[in-house]
């Protein structure tokens, strides 16, 4: 979110991200400069995906916080769904076609800084393509 601050000169009204990004921290940094957030935590994601419904889980005693709670309801409304299928096909099509067609599945340096610099020079191509 930094660098779109940076490159763009405003702060984001929403951002949408997989559920490897979520944590209350982050979330509440979120909140406190006024941006709607919509990451769900990795249970939620599984049934974004697919995976198990609410339903599916009902009857199970499970005690999530208020903001897990806050964040759930967000996205399992029509509203929320929608802003989170958006970014699942703006994000996911790049990566399928880095691993598929670019043949991005393994790497051929190691550590991180050299896996780093591959994946960028990947994506460089990517862009000019």
């Amino acid at each position: 979110m930094e660098q779109v601050e940076q490159r763009c000169g405003e702060t984001p009204q929403k951002v949408s991200a997989d559920s490897g990004f979520y944590r209350n921290e982050e979330i509440e940094a979120l909140k406190a400069r006024g941006v709607d957030a919509y990451v769900p935590d990795s249970n939620l994601a599984q049934e974004l995906h697919g995976g198990r419904s609410a339903d599916q889980t009902a009857g199970c005693i499970v005690h999530y916080g208020a903001q897990v709670s806050q964040m759930r309801a967000k996205l399992r409304s029509e509203e929320g769904r929608a802003i989170y299928r958006k970014r699942a096909g703006l994000v996911e099509p790049v990566f399928g076609t880095l691993k598929e067609q670019r043949h991005g599945r393994r790497f051929r340096l190691r550590g991180l800084e050299k896996v780093a610099v591959e994946f960028c020079l990947m994506a460089l191509t990517y862009n000019l393509s």
